[in-house]
């Protein structure tokens, strides 16, 4: 068992060799920060809503050719007597198979295994569509929450608590799971450090998520 266990290490190691080189090391602005939200806290107009802001801002910077899509969870809802069950979506099924890479051209994940485990985001790669740095903890204003509504594998939360300001679209009471952009937190933790699963928002109005050091910022990847 041990040698066939060594002999297999070659060829593991020469199946990563060819997966890295198979992806270019740069590329054109496939994944953004939003430099800004759509002014209503968490209301970002549901899923649809978030994503015409990711296409609008990507059109503005010269790539609004592609398909943009909003990083974001939604929770299921229960049928009602007047409305069906709606499932939950999750992040990761929205985005597309990547690669991605920032307005700089630099990559910042092969696909979505390597997005969601090992993936280059920090504050110096994660940039806005204009390739402008996003603020961030000690930087005069903090910025660095970044609504996901999901946990760290990019998958939706039961419903028994709001997660997604009512699937992003509430600007008052609920609250947001949210990620930090440039992977740091108050203490050196993996739920401190995550880009994308940190904490809940303390509200979902624009003065609440400015309170834990947000500003209704998204993630936007291209899905084509």
């Amino acid at each position: 068992m041990r040698r066939t266990a060594l002999a297999l290490v070659p060829v593991v190691a020469a199946a990563l060799v060819v997966a890295c080189a198979s992806t270019p090391a740069t590329g054109p602005m496939s994944f953004f920060v939003t430099s800004a939200g759509p002014g209503k806290g968490g209301d970002l107009g549901g899923l649809t809503g978030a994503d015409r802001h990711c296409q609008a801002l990507a059109s503005a910077a010269g790539a609004g050719s592609r398909t943009w899509r909003a990083y974001l969870s939604t929770s299921p809802t229960f049928a009602t007597q007047t409305a069906p069950a709606v499932p939950s979506v999750n992040a990761r099924d929205r985005i597309g198979q990547g690669p991605w890479f920032n307005a700089k051209g630099e990559l910042i994940a092969r696909d979505l295994a390597h997005l969601h485990n090992g993936n280059h985001l920090s504050k110096t790669t994660a940039l806005d569509e204009m390739g402008r740095s996003v603020t961030g903890r000690g930087d005069a204003v903090n910025n660095h929450d970044i609504l996901t509504g999901s946990r760290v594998d990019g998958t939706a939360f039961a419903p028994q608590t709001d997660t997604t300001c009512g699937n992003w679209t509430k600007s008052g009471e609920g609250a947001a799971i949210v990620g930090h952009h440039d992977r740091i937190g108050p203490l050196p933790e993996n739920w401190a450090t995550s880009w994308n699963f940190s904490h809940p928002t303390v509200g979902c109005s624009t003065e609440a998520l400015r309170r834990t050091g947000g500003a209704g910022l998204f993630y936007c990847f291209a899905a084509d």
